[in-house]
């Protein structure tokens, strides 16, 4: 029988185990050298956490004891061990006579909430923690060290996150389809719940609570008042119920207009005592089924989603009389800032500013505005948006996409630690301490790019993306190449050069796709409807601002948005030292040149090629870039395992393909509206600017087809 479940243990660590992708990055690798497995095997042999902790507690030691017997191929004993054994002591501060031993000669600081110390200390690896989920993500730190084999004596480190609120947003609805979703339908079957279980829900959880994200709304930002009804939220109770153990809070998007379409209310005015009376009545539903209940998330204004401005109330009013029917509960409302309206002309670059700089102060404690990280919408790069720093006597949210919406959607490979990076460390007041992103925000949520694709992403390396979204919400000054070569490490083995090789990889990737998409700040000119492949020639849409041609306006003379004083004077709105450098073009970074400054095809750049001949050749190098990801990819043809090297590689052919077809399209039409040949160095398109504009994909993900 011994013999049977050692055999059983084995092949479940084997490195084939899970290639399809659904393991992500907990696919634990047994440890192949024998002489290290057995010098981890010696120091842990035994598992302490009967310290008197409730299910998020049992949860982490029961991820200890899974995930050491996948990499060790056999499960710890249930502590304390034999005397003289060591083992894992874990606990919150105060339970444990073995961690209060070594509290009274350490300098352990207050941890807070979901801090951890994670310690080697006299043969011993000790887990302390104020709170059970700070035991829960120490302990899925230590599975970590053990799968890239750190010297277990070398632990000390001390861990707390930089945000209370890590959460993701999905964009499903409940008829199962995702709006902008790339990896297939919604995980969450609403029909067969809460009768239904899917094993997935408990996979996501646990998932989610690895890289030390804490909440997720499981409903779209485009809402359903339905959520609401009692039997769906006897379905949300029954997720929430999944959650819990991981230390995850369950969220859900609110309609504003839910007191008319689902309690017969003739207004949904924040201010009518009725309508006030219906939230309190409905929070205090939720709550008795949902004890823990994170709170809601709001669109409001957006987009045709109804608000308080239909009856002359701003957002802060809006949102108030939500944050007080949660305030007694300890809920939240999360307060989209994504607004832009239908006035002719108007930048929508401003809007989002505009509208809420205003009621900065007047928002309830329990209220944070959720700001996209650049103003227009997840383009391929963006400036940040300057509402970051414009509110500080109101919590902010960072949104950043984890979904690919404008970036290849779920057929490109593209590393957007990078992006979160430079976005998160953008300084918005570079003559003064404090101004970078991530100092100005309290709490940060990324749009899931989760779906029913086996390996959850769709593109195997949308896992990526996920991964490191989870990561930089902890601790958000991590260097985007150190979570990249993480992730490989985790996901991939411990191939030293099969790790480099990603870790290039993912470098490359995120650059290529501006150089290939929108290179030197172009942007918003993707096709329209379902945002797949180019269109920079569309101007034809029933608004200003959804025209592509609208944000570059390419004339025989010369291209892009002027933002500076002489245009919209959006520049205005950022600090002043910021706003400074991006007045002059000379000093504006290239990357966001066209971005803030209208120039001439002629306009020298620092390098010394026109603007016309740099944009050719920034195009032509993200198509090479591309070729070199997959060139790097096809040098670990039986490193990998074919199931996932075949995935990989087809999908990179994709991604060459419409690399391609975005340099080709792109440079066809503004060459034909320049005049100007092609750059040297770069091929003709092998197609008409015609033909490019008569392409349709009627069918492609993230939208309804039109029947």
């Amino acid at each position: 029988m011994r013999t049977l479940l050692w055999i059983i243990v084995i092949c479940l660590s084997c490195p084939l185990a899970g290639s399809d992708g659904y393991a992500l990055w907990l696919g634990h690798q047994l440890i192949e050298d024998s002489i290290v497995r057995q010098d981890y095997r010696a120091a842990l042999t035994f598992i302490d956490g009967s310290t008197g902790g409730g299910e998020v507690a049992t949860t982490a030691t029961n991820e200890l004891r899974r995930g050491l017997s996948e990499l060790l191929g056999v499960q710890p004993l249930r502590g304390p061990g034999e005397a003289g054994a060591h083992g894992i002591y874990l606990g919150l501060r105060g339970r444990s006579a073995r961690l209060d031993h070594y509290l009274a000669t350490a300098d352990v600081p207050d941890l807070g909430s979901e801090g951890y110390h994670l310690v080697y200390h006299d043969g011993d690896v000790l887990l302390l923690a104020d709170d059970e989920p700070g035991l829960l993500y120490g302990a899925f730190d230590l599975l970590r060290q053990v799968q890239a084999l750190t010297d277990l004596r070398s632990l000390n480190r001390t861990e707390q996150p930089a945000y209370a609120h890590r959460i993701l947003n999905h964009w499903d609805n409940l008829d199962g389809t995702v709006e902008r979703g790339y990896a297939g339908f919604s995980i969450w079957n609403w029909h067969q719940l809460p009768e239904y279980i899917d094993q997935r829900y408990v996979d996501y959880a646990r998932a989610n609570a690895s890289i030390g994200i804490n909440g997720t709304v499981v409903t779209n930002v485009n809402a359903n008042s339905l959520i609401f009804r009692e039997d769906y939220l006897d379905k949300a109770k029954a997720l929430a119920d999944i959650f819990r153990p991981y230390g995850i809070k369950l969220y859900l998007t609110a309609r504003f207009s839910s007191p008319m379409e689902l309690g017969g209310l003739d207004t949904a005015d924040p201010l009518d005592p009725a309508v006030i009376a219906w939230w309190k009545e409905k929070v205090e539903e939720i709550y008795a089924r949902i004890p823990d209940f994170g709170g809601f998330l709001v669109k409001a204004n957006s987009e045709g989603q109804p608000g308080p401005w239909e009856y002359g109330r701003t957002h802060a009013e809006g949102a108030n009389v939500l944050a007080d029917a949660l305030a007694p509960h300890g809920g939240i409302v999360v307060w989209r800032a994504f607004v832009y309206s239908d006035e002719a002309g108007r930048d929508r670059f401003r809007e989002a500013y505009d509208e809420f700089t205003p009621l900065d102060g007047r928002f309830r404690n329990n209220v944070l505005v959720q700001i996209k990280n650049g103003p227009i919408d997840f383009q391929p790069r963006e400036p940040v948006s300057p509402l970051f720093a414009a509110m500080p006597r109101t919590p902010l949210m960072l949104e950043l996409q984890i979904t690919k919406e404008y970036l290849g959607q779920g057929t490109h490979l593209v590393g957007l630690a990078s992006m979160y990076e430079e976005v998160l460390g953008t300084d918005l007041r570079p003559t003064e301490p404090g101004g970078e992103v991530h100092q100005l925000i309290s709490g940060i949520a990324g749009v899931s790019n989760i779906g029913t694709a086996r390996n959850w992403t769709g593109n195997l390396f949308g896992q990526a993306d996920w991964f490191a979204f989870g990561r930089l919400a902890w601790a958000p000054q991590t260097a985007a190449r150190e979570i990249f070569a993480e992730w490989a490490g985790l996901t991939f083995g411990r191939d030293p050069e099969v790790i480099d090789s990603i870790t290039q990889m993912l470098a490359l990737s995120y650059p290529a796709c501006v150089n290939y998409m929108t290179p030197l700040g172009l942007h918003h000119i993707m096709n329209t409807g379902h945002h797949y492949g180019p269109g920079p020639w569309i101007d034809d849409l029933g608004r200003a601002d959804w025209n592509p041609y609208y944000y570059h306006g390419a004339t025989r003379d010369s291209i892009g948005f002027d933002r500076t004083s002489t245009g919209s004077d959006a520049l205005s709105q950022y600090p002043e030292g910021f706003a400074r450098r991006y007045a002059d073009p000379a000093t504006t970074p290239e990357k966001f040149l066209l971005w803030f400054h209208r120039l001439p095809w002629d306009y020298e750049l620092a390098g010394g090629n026109t603007l016309w001949r740099e944009l050719g050749l920034r195009y032509q190098l993200g198509v090479e870039q591309v070729g070199e990801m997959a060139d790097i990819w096809s040098g670990l043809e039986g490193r990998i395992d074919a199931e996932r090297f075949r995935h990989v590689s087809q999908h990179l052919a994709i991604q060459q393909r419409e690399a391609e077809w975005w340099r080709d399209a792109c440079l066809a039409y503004f060459r034909s509206v320049s005049g100007r040949p092609l750059p040297e160095g770069v091929p003709a398109p092998p197609q008409t600017l015609e033909e490019y504009k008569a392409l349709t994909y009627p069918y492609a993900p993230g939208i309804r087809p039109q029947w």
